[in-house]
């Protein structure tokens, strides 16, 4: 056995002894070294340094987030149930409905995420389910988001997760009947059409509503369907959205059905390396679902190699103010989408970047364009990024072009935040830069923080799930 220095015997040798037999520490099992195997030839294939410091630890990182993504393939739904299930007698038969006998039970917004079986990126899921108890017995609260997990945490469709959600609870529950609603969203694949650059014409998110039931509630068109729908309606639930016996479902993801002009060669190796991960991950790459999500995950990840994009100034020279100068105005451009990849977790991040800058109202100073400005956000975005690192770019590039005095919002809402064990739903993160003028003058910087505040640039309403 070869020597191993003494802070990598610390590391990797972290074993424990169950039932008689070693039971290897995570880092060192084999699902977990053919997983950073693969994601380090992934990063090669996209021009990346893996020994440079933010992305040493990716390969680690990644293997983390999707083992622990996809747990849900070795838990059982009766570890959770068998447990929690308590007497609850109800009311007389000829009495009325309520408790342990008939009486319906609605538990809404359990927030999930799972993993899209066709991209292998994660979707936020909204679930609500009603029941209706039998046998004088009702199943503890908390054991409807640990059923939901143990589906959830698979790769996904979302009428399959539902479908799963509602068999489990009929099977192991053994109610009069189950019915489930899911409210998912999926981040969309932007374009790469740098010419047109019509980010704004993409919302943020795919979102669908999906629905199944079993036992009384198989007819969706029954009176207890319709109480369970008006339950869901008093929380917002757009329940005449639901699409009805998978209609719509099977091309929901947007890599399915992504019109992209950008078209990258198959590269067998880094195919080879998504179906490493596909199978570390227990799965079996020749599922027929599976068959074509090397390809598409590979299309989205693509999208951010650092060597096809160039930023388009279009000759645009340092600012220069020619004849009488007056007075500096506040020229502002904001809500610009953006789209980029946590170069920690390989998970992407999407949102919103406000720009504002000083232009003095001389004879040759015009405000700089839209569209080169969002040829500088598009062109800091699509690359293995930080957010706080991406900012401070965006407003490094734009301060000789506008005489140095310039000022950067961005805000994103971040899939790691969601799709690891923190779990943190509805979080999102907003980064400054400050160059110029901005950088000691607080007034100035109040001023354009009220710009974005009055416009209600960030909108929430239905291109975020965060």
């Amino acid at each position: 056995m070869g020597a191993l220095d003494e802070g990598h015997l610390n590391l990797d040798l972290d074993i424990g002894m169950k039932n008689g037999c070693i039971d290897l520490a995570f880092e060192l099992q084999p699902e977990t070294l053919a997983i950073q195997d693969a994601v380090k030839l992934l990063l090669q294939a996209l021009h990346e340094d893996v020994n440079r410091e933010g992305i040493k630890k990716t390969p680690f990182r990644v293997a983390k987030a999707l083992r622990e993504g996809t747990r849900g393939y070795k838990l059982k739904v009766k570890d959770y149930v068998q447990s929690a299930l308590f007497p609850e007698a109800g009311l007389d038969e000829g009495v009325g409905q309520a408790g342990g006998v008939g009486g319906l039970v609605v538990v809404r917004d359990l927030d999930h995420y799972s993993y899209c079986e066709c991209c292998l990126l994660p979707f936020h899921v909204r679930c609500h389910i009603g029941y209706v108890p039998s046998g004088q017995r009702v199943l503890g609260l908390s054991k409807f988001s640990r059923v939901t997990d143990v589906f959830a945490k698979r790769l996904q469709d979302p009428q399959r997760l539902a479908d799963d959600i509602c068999s489990a609870l009929q099977h192991w529950v053994k109610p009069s009947g189950v019915a489930v609603v899911l409210e998912c969203s999926h981040i969309h694949f932007p374009s790469l059409d740098l010419d047109s650059l019509h980010l704004s014409s993409h919302h943020g998110f795919v979102k669908l509503l999906v629905s199944s039931g079993s036992g009384v509630f198989e007819d969706e068109s029954s009176n207890l369907w319709g109480e369970f729908r008006s339950f869901l309606t008093f929380k917002g639930v757009k329940t005449q959205a639901l699409c009805r016996n998978g209609s719509s479902v099977k091309e929901w993801c947007p890599s399915v059905k992504s019109s992209s002009k950008f078209s990258p060669e198959e590269d067998p190796e880094m195919v080879s390396a998504v179906v490493s991960i596909l199978k570390s991950l227990g799965e079996d790459p020749l599922r027929k679902e599976l068959i074509a999500t090397p390809t598409r995950f590979l299309k989205w990840m693509l999208n951010f190699q650092r060597t096809n994009l160039e930023m388009k100034l279009n000759g645009v020279n340092s600012a220069k103010v020619n004849g009488e100068v007056k007075e500096k105005r506040l020229h502002c451009e904001l809500n610009m989408p953006f789209w980029s990849m946590c170069e920690h977790h390989l998970l992407p991040f999407y949102g919103v970047v406000h720009i504002g800058y000083f232009c003095a109202e001389g004879s040759n100073s015009n405000p700089i364009g839209n569209a080169l400005m969002k040829s500088i956000v598009h062109f800091y975005g699509f690359k293995l990024q930080v957010q706080e690192r991406m900012t401070r770019q965006i407003a490094e590039t734009l301060s000789p072009l506008v005489g140095g005095d310039v000022i950067v919002v961005a805000e994103a809402g971040h899939t790691c935040m969601i799709s690891r064990g923190i779990e943190k739903f509805g979080s999102s993160t907003a980064t400054i830069a400050v160059l110029g003028r901005f950088s000691s003058d607080n007034s100035a910087r109040a001023m354009f923080l009220n710009k974005i505040h009055t416009t209600n640039a960030l909108k929430t309403d239905s291109s975020s799930p965060f």
